[in-house]
């Protein structure tokens, strides 16, 4: 079966960069994957992206050596069967509450006996290989979202589950169940003394920790705090900021002869991506 990097890049004791896709399209995917990111994540809760589009995705990223996961949109079974099946490497599931919860989306995510997930891996099989069903419960990755209160509370039961891989930490939502705002790079210190709390129950259970993030600067400290795993923006974010930089360096330099002119009214904001 073919590796899976993101493994591989744990057990050498390396932190993964992961990018996040939010736009339904394969060749957007396909673009982004030419960037020499670790692994993307198709996301799925948030966002644009469908089943079909997923899937084409998929496809887009498998053009690269780049890991291809995604975030379901919610605990529910079959969506974590199906991408599973489309050839999604590692899958992100939100709003994981408790132990039950937990174990839930875990067993959806393996065969038996580790867990339920019924035999049809389809695409799974082209794009890992012949040996996928022998093979895919020790190389697929599943990530338990910590994003609340009620989460915090119960980071030992939900940690302890047998064959979880990691947490993923979403920042807007911890924060806004802290009462606080929802926000990517956190500074409210309520919030981080909770990322610091859910990042130690990780390492406690020997767990990989992933954190989403707002800047690269960012990503960067929580390395060095001891995540393994972190996101910076999504697609349409680095689209958006990369945009807004060009036009603003045609405004300052062109002096305002042949650049055009600045709108009336200014667009919506873009580029924050907290998730």
């Amino acid at each position: 079966m073919r590796e899976n990097n993101v493994r591989n890049i744990w057990k050498r004791g390396g932190a993964v960069v992961n990018g996040w896709l939010g736009i339904p399209s394969g060749i957007s995917a396909e673009n982004m994957a030419q960037a020499g990111w670790d692994s993307l994540t198709i996301d799925m809760q948030h966002g644009h992206v469908g089943y079909q589009s997923a899937v084409e995705m998929l496809q887009g990223i498998s053009t690269t050596a780049v890991t291809p996961l995604a975030r379901v949109p919610w605990l529910e079974q079959a969506m974590i069967m199906k991408l599973l099946d489309a050839g999604a490497y590692g899958l992100i599931c939100p709003m994981i509450n408790t132990r039950a919860e937990c174990e839930a989306f875990v067993g959806a995510a393996r065969y038996a006996p580790q867990g339920y997930r019924s035999f049809g891996p389809m695409r799974a099989t082209w794009y890992g290989g012949a040996d996928y069903a022998q093979k895919a419960n020790e190389t697929i990755i599943t990530m338990a979202m910590i994003e609340t209160k009620k989460a915090l509370d119960n980071l030992d039961d939900i940690m302890s589950v047998k064959h979880l891989d990691g947490i993923y930490i979403g920042p807007a939502d911890l924060g806004l169940s802290l009462g606080g705002e929802p926000r990517g790079d956190q500074t409210d210190p309520k919030v981080v003394a909770a990322i610091k709390k859910i990042l130690a129950a990780a390492q406690k259970h020997k767990l990989r920790a992933g954190i989403h993030c707002s800047s690269p600067e960012y990503a960067l400290k929580m390395i060095s705090w001891g995540f393994q795993f972190v996101t910076i923006l999504n697609d349409s974010a680095l689209l958006m900021n990369k945009a807004k930089e060009t036009v603003a360096t045609m405004r300052a330099g062109a002096g305002g002869k042949g650049a055009a002119k600045k709108p009336a009214k200014a667009s919506a904001k873009g580029g924050s991506s907290p998730y």
